[in-house]
């Protein structure tokens, strides 16, 4: 029989194991609900630890790390960047959203097994969230970054008193593509602050068109040329365009064009208006030797040849009349060039707007006339006929003009070659298509009127390039050619500047 004093003690010592389960039960419980309440061990939120802590705490840690000013180094200059500056905005509350789901939203009894064995949960990384604003980054980028510590090259400088130009320097300017793509993945990085950005090499810029005016205008001064001069330059890949004259020493303030006589750089409309008559079937062996003997031995009767085959007695006209159709309004032809022993007569006087001025005289042949600018601009419609088949000749005889014709105008053009003005301020060996003139005053037989007007290739760039020049008593020689040759030298310089 089982002693009734025993019971008790069984009782009690039951009732102690039972609460001592308990205890035992419900302090790791409270411990893990504890827990619980802030993210597992080794928890990240966009790369920041966030284990242990509670989602306030982990907000404020994130908010910390991307909020710290990014360190940006260009060049010798260390700047910091405050991340909200530049569009950077962190999107906490989906981040937190999304670690909450992973601390809550396993099973309860699972993640208190593995508290009570100990067992540390798989690492959870909550990638970032966040906008960057990519116009306001490269507005920082460009204002406060590029246009404070960009080095711009250095363009070329006339040399005073040469036709050369001092090389300029290159210069240092931010790839603001690559930096705007350096500085997103900086600003997305707990971790790495610092980015070192970038640089592009910049070519030192060619000096100015208005530097080679005043070059130019400087050789004339220089020179100390007291007649009459004008200067047309056109840039043939940019359209840029240098217009000016001199009269005495001093520029005219007014409009540049002022009536030359066009002399034998008239002999380029002509062959232009040839090649209009007749069209593409306008060379024959006859005619190639005319145009031949016109431009490369600049010869008279030949041209008068020409002339008589657009019309017997208006070709001259003909001329005139073409050259008004594609604009060139103080470009004319008024008679045949015929010879000093047997002149021919002036078939119509003709007025232009440059023949008309008052304030400044060239006293122009009555028979033919231009300007620098109508002549420049028309072998700059032969140059661009004949690269792309486009400009005014084209435009205005489509039927009659093609590129394969203005190639064969520049071509008769190239074999001008006389080695003196435009032609000797060029290396030998540089391609020129060109059409010298001069003229003798008939009864004293002294020179008056120089002139060249040229397309020149150059590895720098092509230009035409046109010069008159004009002196009431006489222009000598060697002087006109050497002021021609130093301008021209010039622009090739200019067009062709030595690199540092």
């Amino acid at each position: 029989m089982r002693n009734r004093s025993s019971i008790p003690i069984l009782r009690g010592i039951s009732i102690a194991i039972l609460t001592i389960a308990i205890v035992l039960t419900v302090i790791p419980l409270i411990g893990y609900s504890r827990q619980r309440n802030n993210y597992p061990r080794g928890m990240t939120i966009a790369g920041v630890q966030v284990g242990g802590v509670n989602p306030q705490v982990a907000s404020e840690r994130v908010l910390q790390v991307y909020s710290t000013p990014i360190e940006v180094q260009y060049g010798n200059a260390i700047i910091h960047v405050d991340p909200s500056v530049v569009g950077f905005e962190l999107n906490m509350d989906s981040m937190i959203a999304a670690a909450d789901l992973e601390r809550t939203g396993g099973s309860f009894w699972g993640g208190f097994w593995n508290y009570l064995w100990n067992r540390d949960p798989n690492p959870v990384e909550v990638p970032l969230s966040a906008a960057i604003s990519e116009e306001r980054l490269r507005a920082y980028l460009q204002n406060e970054i590029s246009a404070r510590y960009d080095e711009p090259p250095t363009p070329a400088q006339p040399i005073p008193g040469t036709t050369s130009f001092s090389p300029g320097m290159p210069g240092v300017i931010l790839d603001v593509d690559r930096a705007v793509r350096l500085i997103e993945d900086t600003l997305r990085s707990p971790s790495n602050r610092k980015v070192v950005l970038s640089f592009q090499r910049s070519a030192a810029a060619r000096p100015t068109m208005q530097n080679l005016e005043i070059l130019l205008q400087q050789n004339i001064t220089l020179a100390e040329f007291d007649g009459v001069m004008g200067v047309y330059l056109q840039d043939l890949q940019s359209g840029q365009e240098i217009h000016f004259a001199m009269d005495q020493g001093q520029l005219i303030s007014v409009n540049p064009d002022v009536a030359f006589t066009a002399s034998s750089t008239v002999k380029i409309p002509i062959m232009i208006s040839y090649f209009i008559k007749h069209g593409p079937d306008a060379l024959n062996e006859q005619s190639s030797a005319l145009i031949l003997d016109m431009i490369r031995k600049s010869e008279n009767p030949p041209a008068d040849r020409l002339m008589e085959s657009l019309d017997p007695l208006r070709g001259p006209l003909v001329v005139t009349e073409d050259m008004r159709k594609i604009g060139l309004e103080n470009t004319f032809l008024a008679g045949f060039f015929c010879s000093p022993e047997f002149p021919c007569p002036l078939l119509e006087r003709i007025s232009t707007p440059a023949n008309q001025r008052t304030d400044v005289s060239t006293d122009p042949d009555a028979f033919n006339q231009t300007t620098p600018s109508d002549i420049g601009m028309l072998l700059s419609d032969i140059y661009q006929c004949a690269e792309s088949g486009g400009g005014a000749l084209v435009a205005a005889f489509r039927d009659k003009i093609t590129s394969e014709i203005c190639q064969q105008m520049i071509t008769f053009l190239t074999t001008d070659k006389i080695g003196v003005l435009i032609e000797a301020g060029i290396p030998e060996g540089t391609q020129i298509a060109h059409k010298h003139g001069w003229i003798s005053d008939a009864s004293s037989l002294v020179i008056k009127n120089f002139s060249d007007a040229a397309i020149v290739y150059t590895p720098g760039g092509n230009y035409v390039f046109v010069i008159y020049a004009y002196h009431p008593v006489q222009i000598v020689f060697d002087e006109a050619n050497a002021l021609f040759a130093q301008m021209s030298q010039a622009v090739y310089n200019y067009y062709n500047v030595p690199t540092q």
